[in-house]
């Protein structure tokens, strides 16, 4: 699978620019994601563009739940920052996924049997990097929005301890 999974981060990685503009086009124009549709693209292509260059870093981490913990948080905090909402970040990471693999397979990489199927192993352990990802970017959100409105009571001096979505803990 090895060889397999560095042919798609090799080809991601030195077609990182047109698959991050395939993304930006997609997500620009798409009902989904309207935070981008007004966006700078070279601001937009950024976020593509971090997933992609940090990608073979993740995909071969002993221990790929902790890279992602530290890059996706980071993700995270800057798309709150600039206010995009939590289901555009999901979505928009998930058509980040959607046009690597579409590109790597309009680039006749995989053309076996046997190679099709170190592909799907390898689209395997993406997703899992795309799920990881998801996860900490939705825990990363809860735990701002929960300090954002906790500083909100505080500032109106509301002395009620605040529970987040059924959530008690830290």
């Amino acid at each position: 699978m090895t060889s397999y999974a560095t042919k798609l981060i090799e080809i991601t990685e030195r077609h990182a620019d047109t698959i991050a503009q395939q993304w930006y086009n997609n997500v620009r124009m798409n009902p989904r994601t309207p935070s981008y549709h007004k966006m700078p693209e070279e601001e937009a292509k950024k976020q593509a563009m971090y997933f992609f260059t940090n990608f073979r870093k993740l995909f071969f981490s002993d221990n790929p739940f902790e890279e992602a913990q530290t890059l996706f948080s980071r993700y995270a905090e800057a798309r709150h920052k600039e206010r995009i909402s939590l289901p555009e970040v999901v979505y928009a990471l998930t058509l980040m996924r959607r046009h690597m693999w579409l590109f790597s397979t309009s680039q006749a990489v995989f053309i076996t049997a046997v190679e099709h199927h170190h592909a799907a192993e390898s689209q395997s352990r993406t997703i899992l990097m795309f799920d990881y990802a998801i996860y900490i970017i939705v825990q990363k959100y809860e735990e701002l929005v929960k300090k954002e409105v906790e500083e909100k009571l505080k500032s109106l001096k509301v002395k009620t301890p605040l529970t987040f979505w059924g959530s008690d803990r830290k």
